[in-house]
């Protein structure tokens, strides 16, 4: 275990948060907050840089990271980004308790929008641009960014973006691991920009445009008012982010590809056409269920269109309260949240790719148990699944329900509701936000226990980080010297 590259990044991105705090720290002076916000985000600002300054001041002899290396670098800063993120909010006494701010950092950081907070009214502005900054700087990966901006990376930096990089496989864009990183920052980044300006257009400020914006980038779900998107009351702006849910719900590399001029290749992208069919079916089912009940009919497939595409990309916004709606509509909306969008996308869930490799290979494996002698050949992308790749997809299932079943029991023993208890294990798990019953758009987390929010929390970083690099960090056997 080369334990003075793990700490030489982890003070690299404990000086990357402190430059990130900046930013809300400039909103505090903008809206001339009181000396107590200011000083709560220049306190933590300075502890970051001493800290950071001490583990990452030398470079250690041995730069090489191996995959062990790799996964606890990755679950190390996701925690500590989220301890330290929490800071503020305790600082300020806007969440007073340092489980339901880690709750609610953790939250933003995995781009969940799981909330503890009842009333966003009371939260101030600089505290409210540093909960939903937080998605956007978790949703392309918090080690992606050190990647990009810090040209020195060492062998095998290759294991760190694998282990952050949400989906079944992993491909450099580009020769260098350091210039894929900035590649797929450019476009996020970029992406993030249009959506500022065209919420802009459709009347908001440029606050509320960058939270939304923020919130939507990250797929993540943190809003600036109670009731979510609800209280705006413009289908300009529920159209505008229904659609930039499912546009960063998409793998960034295929944006990539459609800008070097491989759009043929980019469109014919296998998880691509599923994903939007999935959604298209979605939408008409839940239609069929509910149309009866509204009074316009494009109003109801607005609100239907709005809610899968905030649910399969796990973003969490909401303009009606699902909750409410018939138990078929509920089902199918629990359904995506299991699935999730694209891998490679800023989205949470399991992923269309591996929602279609099982799929191929239950079907594969009817087809041999019918014909034993038959040789039974599983494509994806119009290639063969590796038996590697068909072996990770099937430990990562068994690991997945695994996971969710010891939450769900945590939960269960201090929550008298199933749905709600199942849906809040759900929802975290799979980085949606809200859930069903008593966690549903309507409410927030804030009545569940401390003990179920730290398992939640820890669910939230698990799922975020694909599972493994959690239980690795965790696992005796990691720590031990061969």
């Amino acid at each position: 275990m080369n334990k003075r590259m793990i700490g030489f990044v982890i003070g690299r991105l404990l000086l990357l948060e402190a430059m990130l705090m900046v930013l809300p720290l400039g909103v505090s002076f903008i809206y001339g907050e009181s000396l107590k916000y200011k000083g709560a985000y220049f306190g933590v600002i300075m502890l970051l840089i001493a800290m950071g300054l001490a583990l990452s001041f030398k470079s250690p002899e041995n730069m090489s990271i191996q995959g062990r290396e790799g996964f606890v670098i990755v679950a190390l800063s996701w925690i500590l980004m989220s301890a330290f993120g929490a800071l503020p909010f305790v600082i300020t006494k806007e969440i007073p308790s340092f489980i339901d701010a880690f709750f609610e950092t953790v939250s933003g950081f995995t781009t969940t929008g799981s909330s503890i907070i009842p009333d966003l009214s009371v939260i101030s502005r600089s505290n409210l641009f540093w909960r939903s900054f937080t998605h956007l700087v978790g949703g392309m990966g918090v080690l992606v960014l050190v990647l990009a901006i810090f040209p020195k990376h060492s062998p095998g930096s290759v294991h760190v973006m694998k282990a952050e990089v949400p989906g079944p496989t992993f491909g450099k864009l580009v020769s260098k691991l350091s210039a894929t990183a900035r590649v797929l920052y450019k476009i996020y980044l970029v992406m993030t920009g249009i959506m500022i300006v065209l919420l802009m257009l459709g009347g908001l400020d440029w606050f509320e445009s960058s939270l939304l914006a923020f919130g939507t980038a990250g797929t993540g779900g943190f809003g600036a008012r109670n009731g979510s998107i609800l209280p705006y009351n413009s289908a300009y702006v529920d159209i505008v982010l229904a659609v930039g849910m499912l546009v960063f719900g998409v793998n960034f590399n295929i944006y990539y590809f459609i800008l070097i001029g491989k759009v043929k290749e980019a469109l014919s992208n296998e998880e691509l056409k599923y994903y939007l069919i999935i959604v298209g079916a979605a939408v008409a089912l839940i239609f069929i269920n509910i149309s009866s009940t509204y009074k316009s009919m494009g109003h109801a497939l607005r609100d239907i269109f709005f809610t899968v595409s905030s649910v399969i990309t796990t973003t969490g916004f909401s303009t009606a309260d699902f909750g409410k709606w018939p138990v078929f509509s509920q089902t199918v909306l629990l359904l995506l949240m299991f699935f999730g969008a694209c891998a490679g996308s800023t989205a949470g869930g399991l992923k269309i790719s591996r929602v279609i490799m099982m799929a191929k290979m239950f079907v594969a494996e009817i087809k041999q148990m019918i014909s034993p002698n038959r040789v039974v050949s599983i494509k994806y992308e119009h290639k063969p699944l590796d038996s590697k790749v068909k072996k990770g997809v099937a430990n990562y299932f068994i690991v997945y329900i695994g996971i969710f079943t010891v939450l769900l029991l945590v939960v269960s023993m201090t929550t008298d509701d199933f749905l709600t208890a199942f849906s809040a294990v759900a929802a975290t798990f799979n980085n949606i936000g809200p859930g069903l019953g008593k966690v549903g758009p309507a409410f927030s987390f804030a009545d569940m226990t401390d003990v179920s929010k730290i398992f939640l929390s820890f669910g939230m970083l698990a799922g975020r980080l694909e599972l493994f690099p959690m239980l690795i960090l965790f696992a005796p056997e990691t720590w031990k010297i061969k």
